[in-house]
């Protein structure tokens, strides 16, 4: 049984994801037992056959299809492709990462680290955190404007939620309201049940090929419904964890 399970979902990365999958296995393989489950969050560009390709030399790579009732290819976004696969995750502790290669694979050790270390069982979330982001003016400014407001109204003590880069243990995040977006909100959502949010500075580079996925509006436009929604979550936190009821005789 793989200690860690290392969960990236991906759309339409063909042109990254087998060098992406070749950078974690140098860095994680001297470190711990781990699987990788590719969540295809409905990819057309052949991206499914060069992970069926690998699957027969790498046994603890593993598949998972978003499909719609038809039993076509299906787009659910990027928290469905991340739960999706923690779902699947054999592994007690779970690492994200982007598939689009800007999240590098060398941070994965630095994240597990502090889940794995002695006395860590407060620690629910390792969140990274982005330094040197490569990416667009506008992008940046964008993520720059949502996070400082997203860290105002939720007190969340992280600035960077939008990296893709995160450590957490897999019954926590299963045990946190599921909902379309949750992945930008992971920080928030820990602190509510409980949990200690520890930071990683991360490093990112740019994307290797293709195209993203996003746009600013498009994150802009579900960001303000998602954030009022998050900010109704915390103000109901749980004041107190169940507990076995016992009778007095």
């Amino acid at each position: 049984m793989p200690e860690i399970s290392i969960v990236i979902p991906a759309k339409n990365e063909a042109p990254n994801i087998a060098g992406l999958l070749d950078e974690i296995d140098a860095a994680c393989a001297p470190v711990c037992d781990y699987e990788v489950i590719v969540v295809d969050d409905g990819s057309d560009d052949g991206m499914d056959q060069i992970l069926r390709e690998r699957m027969k030399t790498h046994p603890n790579l593993r598949l998972l299809q978003h499909k719609n009732a038809a039993g076509q290819r299906a787009s659910g976004g990027q928290s469905a492709g991340v739960h999706s696969g923690v779902r699947a995750a054999k592994g007690s502790i779970i690492c994200t990462l982007d598939g689009d290669g800007q999240n590098p694979p060398s941070e994965l050790p630095a994240l597990m680290a502090p889940l794995r270390a002695a006395n860590s069982e407060k620690i629910g979330l390792v969140a990274g955190q982005r330094v040197g982001r490569q990416d667009t003016m506008s992008k940046k400014l964008a993520s720059k404007l949502a996070n400082k407001i997203r860290g105002a109204i939720l007190k969340d003590g992280t600035r960077d939620t939008g990296c893709g880069l995160k450590a957490f243990r897999r019954e926590a995040f299963l045990a946190l309201p599921y909902f379309d977006h949750m992945h930008r909100y992971l920080p928030a959502l820990f602190s509510r049940d409980g949990w200690q949010v520890a930071h990683v500075d991360v490093a990112h580079r740019s994307r290797g090929g293709g195209s993203s996925n996003y746009n600013n509006l498009q994150r802009g436009l579900v960001g303000i419904v998602d954030l009022m929604g998050v900010a109704w979550l915390l103000r109901r936190r749980k004041k107190a964890q169940p507990g076995e009821v016992t009778r007095e005789e």
